[in-house]
């Protein structure tokens, strides 16, 4: 088999070979590349991700041999997905509005790993990095006008606290749990597709997928003819 065979039937190859290495720099510069930019969030993201797949000493195919359960919507979770490879167009990344910074991580059998940012590690940060947050409360939380030179600063601020972030302990970053739960079922495909008229007469073709046992009905085709996109 060739290096490009290879690559093609294993495109995660790069990445497992960094989690085997342990290289979360790299693995870090990776999620950047999906992420647009690197932040602390992003870094948490990475090393729980890490923890997960080491841990419960699996790989991921992008077929559902593992899932993520991710509890907030934020920088997080794109460390988590580069790592782990689950992700929602997998199938494998589920997102329940807890509103914490976690993610539990379980193999087919119910083996499970629940990685938590500690809260007490977590309002340590602004302290910590005082300036980056100031700017990230100015421009991202407040979204006041901010110059260019300002912007820069964070983007570079965050960076910088990224990686250095990667050397903190993780049982001080951290709090892991390992448990047992009950995987949801595979997803159910469903290959319907579905023909919208929207208001300017264009025609839109969707793919409707039913994923992880939400227990929710697709609407029937004159339903959705009724939808205004």
């Amino acid at each position: 088999m060739t290096r490009e065979e290879a690559d093609v039937s294993h495109p995660r190859r790069e990445i497992e070979k960094l989690i085997e290495k342990g290289d979360l720099k790299a693995l870090l510069y990776k999620a950047g590349e999906l992420h647009g930019h690197l932040c602390p969030y992003l870094a948490y993201g990475v090393m729980a991700g890490y923890i997960a797949m080491r841990e419960l000493n699996v790989r991921s195919t992008g077929m559902e041999e593992i899932v993520a359960i991710v509890e907030t919507n934020n920088c997080f979770c794109d460390g988590v997905q580069i790592v782990t490879g689950c992700t929602f167009g997998n199938n494998a990344l589920i997102f329940r509005d807890v509103g914490k910074t976690a993610v539990t991580v379980a193999k087919r059998d119910g083996t499970a790993i629940r990685i938590v940012l500690d809260p007490d590690f977590e309002k340590t940060r602004p302290e910590e990095y005082p300036e980056a947050y100031r700017l990230w409360n100015k421009i991202v939380v407040r979204r006041e006008k901010a110059t260019k030179e300002e912007h820069e600063k964070l983007m570079k601020l965050f960076a910088e606290i990224a990686i250095k972030e990667l050397n903190q302990p993780f049982d001080k970053v951290f709090r892991i749990s390992r448990m047992k739960i009950k995987v949801p079922e595979y997803a159910v495909h469903l290959n319907r597709i579905f023909i919208y008229q929207t208001v300017s007469d264009t025609v839109r073709f969707i793919t409707v997928s039913l994923g992880q046992a939400t227990g929710a009905e697709l609407p029937s085709p004159t339903q959705e003819a009724q939808l205004n996109l």
